[in-house]
This record gives structure tokens, sequence and C-alpha cells, in this order.
């Protein structure tokens, strides 16, 4: 018998895993009661987390036009972007 090997994270899965863990720092951060040196680490952790989520909606993003045109993905139109 062959070992199996665990299949890999799908996007998604990734995608989710990661936009909890960031809800939780938010919200433990929010709280005020971490030492500095926990608060900057949180920080850190937080904007790593969001950089991944951002470049998974921008492939995402990307994956939806291409699909919405296979023959002129450029011709598809542009998600609106957040109002911040």
């Amino acid at each position: 018998m062959s070992e199996s090997t665990p299949a890999p994270t799908a996007p998604v899965a990734e995608f989710e895993k990661s936009l909890d863990e960031l809800e939780a720092l938010v919200q433990k951060m929010e709280k005020g009661d971490l030492p500095l040196d926990e608060s900057l680490a949180a920080y850190e952790r937080g904007v790593a987390l969001y950089r991944q989520c951002r470049g998974t909606l921008e492939q995402a993003e990307l994956r939806v036009k291409l699909l919405s045109d296979l023959d002129d993905p450029a011709s598809a139109q542009d998600f609106p972007a957040d109002a911040d």
C-alpha cells in the first residue's frame, strides 16, 4: 500500500481560514489589553493575512474575468471598487 499524501488546501478554504484568523486578531487587538510586543506581532500577522486575502480575491476576480469572455477577457467590466 502506498502512503497517501494530504491534498493541498483549496484556495477558498485557505481564504476562509485566513479571514477567520484576521477577524480574531482584530477582535483581540480591539480589546486593548495586549502588551506592546504582542500588539506589534499581531499587527504584523494581520497585515500578512490581509495581503494574502487581498491576493486571493484579486486572483478570483481575474478568473471571473477570464471565464466571462474567453475570447476577449479585456472586454470584461471591472468589479466596482470598495467604498473605504
